[in-house]
């Protein structure tokens, strides 16, 4: 199953996410650096951080929906279409709940419930990456007109074809 949203001929969800998976763990990461620091301007980084990879992530959302409906119903693939973006629903969640406690900006310095969601955050989104995995690698979703829609899981050592 091809994607249904692509530019020059790969698919704008798999191009866009990149984006807020890396700017919302690198914020966690500025986090941990501020903890150990204490120098605020990581503080201030993670909250700019944050505040884009939020933006990112409904950007991206918006096309990985698109691509969502167009795969077959009854399919494993339409299944864990819809854990990978309930989970990623979740995960944007978490962020925007610990960049509401960090205000107001000009005093971002997060507290330890902030920090506690972006953990969390990251941790689930680590899960719903390798869901977004499963489904392009392994059932080939977005990628290959060809996709085997109910291929088992990767972690079942049975081959996807046959």
């Amino acid at each position: 199953m091809e994607s249904k949203a692509k530019l020059l001929g790969h698919s704008l969800h798999q191009m866009l996410v990149v984006f807020p998976l890396g700017l919302l763990a690198t914020s966690f990461a500025f986090d941990i650096v501020f903890l150990a620091t204490h120098d605020s301007s990581f503080a201030v980084v993670s909250f700019w951080m944050i505040s884009a990879g939020i933006i990112g992530a409904l950007a991206a959302a918006i096309f990985g929906f698109i691509d969502w409906l167009a795969i077959a119903p009854g399919t494993r693939a339409k299944t864990l279409g819809v854990w990978h973006g309930a989970g990623n629903v979740i995960v944007v969640l978490l962020f925007i709940v610990s960049w509401m406690i960090r205000q107001p900006v000009t005093s971002v310095v997060p507290n330890g419930w902030a920090i506690a969601l972006s953990l969390i955050g990251v941790l689930l989104a680590m899960i719903t990456g390798w869901l977004g995995g499963e489904l392009v690698d392994r059932l080939g979703v977005g990628v290959d007109e060809g996709a085997n829609l109910n291929a088992p899981s990767s972690l079942s050592r049975r081959p996807a074809r046959g």
